[in-house]
């Protein structure tokens, strides 16, 4: 009888709990069992292990093999486990030491003849070995991603044999690498708007303070074109948040790609997306798309043609930043700070106010009422988009080229620099205390807010908001206090509120 133990994770929402691996054999007919709430995925390993093994010119014990992945309580899913099991199996019957698995951990999806292949959720757990200062062996087409943790130890292998010669100190594994190849992103760029000032400008406000914006108008006004453009505009991201986001990415069903490291993530469903594909879920939970798009944008074009069910599951994380699916077995939360950007037509056929418009007063109320209030008090700057001037369509002349991205960018940083100087948080985070202390207005100023409020008929949720984008507007324009100026600039993004609705 013989015993032996390998480490290894799980992957559950954003964490990496550690699963013990035992292995035990024992006379008794040749048999394989695997126990532990598994998954069929994770039961069919013992057919990959058993050849990859025997491929790999290694005795399969013709005994009794129990291999049991604790905690029992903890579901384990995915071909992760097949290369620790393999190892577990290797030590018990005494082909390696079992002193060789000490301080290691294990993830890696083997094929028949034993090579190593990709796995989900591979930087959750990179963060967790390194925090646990364990070092870990994983297949080298995710050593790239691993690598993207500098603090963690970790090695890639290609084949069983690989790493058993590792473990066995006949030839060492390489230690992982951060590419040099892996740059930020490019975005499009927002020189390539025509016109639409204001819309720049109302961009350029959302960028430095992250609140959320929509775009109303007609057809071809240019709205997607400034949805798209936003993360071009946006604040390089920290490596705290280049970190969140690659994890989310690593753990959804799509994966990470080592290419889009730092690139602000820019999610745009379409309107048919269902409130599962947007929150996430899934027997054992996924990602949607208001987590893929952490730290990023969410763009929702066309807005009042989704599902109303499917809009209201936006409120509580665009308050929170995070949202929790809770199943039966398990409750994963995930992180869900994102910046919201809309676009819808001013009536169904999106011509209102012209000569080709046919839409009934009650079709067009019918149409804005697909969007709730509450959802619609929700979002900081609300603006009509109207449509290009004809002469900007042609190309464009020597000394006529809008600004570009990179312009505009360095204003939105310096007054971002402000925010977290004075709050060490961009606005759009400050909560009603902190608006009190960094807010503050004149008397006739706040009598000024009143009366908008008042005439408009705005919540109170509107009340603060107003104050906190008029709080960026006066970052953009390196004052201290909020003037006149910028709360009446503020207001007018509201106008929009009492015609919407």
């Amino acid at each position: 009888m013989s015993i032996a133990t390998v480490k290894s994770r799980a992957i559950i929402g954003v964490d990496a709990p550690l699963v013990t691996i035992e292995v035990h054999i024992s006379n008794g007919l040749p048999s394989l069992s695997i126990v532990g709430m598994l998954e069929t995925a994770v039961k069919e390993s013992k057919d990959r292990v058993r050849s990859a093994l025997l491929n790999s010119q290694f005795n399969f014990p013709q005994q009794r093999i129990t291999i049991n992945l604790a905690p029992a309580d903890l579901p384990k899913e995915g071909g992760r486990f097949d290369l620790p099991i393999a190892l577990g199996i290797l030590a018990a019957s005494e082909q390696m030491p079992k002193s060789a698995l000490t301080d290691k951990e294990f993830i890696g999806e083997l094929g028949l003849t034993g090579e190593l292949r990709a796995v989900r959720g591979v930087l959750p757990t990179t963060l967790a070995t390194s925090t646990a200062k364990r070092a870990l062996v994983l297949p080298l087409a995710n050593a790239q991603e691993a690598a993207l943790i500098e603090q963690a130890t970790s090695y890639g292998a290609g084949h069983l044999l690989d790493v058993c010669a590792h473990l066995a100190g006949q030839k060492r594994l390489d230690l992982t690498e951060t590419s040099d190849a892996v740059l930020n992103g490019h975005y499009p760029d927002l020189e390539d708007v025509r016109g639409q000032a204001h819309a720049r400008r109302a961009l350029e406000i959302a960028a430095a303070g992250s609140h959320s914006i929509l775009f109303s108008g007609p057809p071809g006004t240019g709205k997607t074109m400034l949805a798209s453009r936003l993360p071009s505009i946006l604040a390089e991201m920290t490596e705290q948040e280049a970190v969140e986001t690659a994890t989310v990415h690593s753990i959804s069903s799509q994966g990470f790609k080592v290419e889009q490291w730092r690139q602000r993530p820019f999610r745009s469903p379409h309107h048919t997306a269902s409130a599962v594909a947007m929150v996430g879920g899934g027997s054992n939970p996924r990602p949607g798309e208001i987590s893929l798009s952490h730290n990023g944008v969410l763009f929702l074009d066309e807005l009042p043609e989704f599902d109303r069910k499917v809009l209201e599951v936006l409120r509580e994380p665009i308050e929170s930043g995070k949202i929790t699916i809770s199943r039966a077995a398990n409750q994963s939360e995930f992180p869900a700070r994102f910046q919201l950007v809309t676009a819808m037509n001013p009536c169904p056929c999106g011509y209102l106010g012209e000569v080709r418009c046919h839409c009934t007063e009650d079709q067009v109320r019918r149409y804005k009422a697909k969007v709730s209030g509450p959802l619609m008090d929700r979002i900081d700057i609300l603006l009509e988009v109207p449509p290009v001037a004809k002469s900007m369509l042609r190309p464009a002349q020597q000394g006529e080229k809008e600004e570009n991205s990179a312009t505009v960018r360095k204003r939105v940083l310096l007054a971002r620099e402000r925010q977290i100087k004075r709050a060490n948080k961009a606005n759009y985070l400050l909560d009603n205390k902190e608006i009190e202390v960094h807010c503050t207005l004149s008397e006739s100023n706040y009598q000024l807010l009143e009366q908008a409020i008042s005439r408009l008929g705005l919540s109170a949720r509107a009340y603060h908001r107003i104050l906190k984008v008029a709080r960026t507007i006066a970052d953009l324009a390196g004052a201290e206090h909020i003037q006149t100026a910028h709360l009446s600039e503020a207001i007018g993004y509201r106008r929009l509120d009492t015609r919407v609705n």
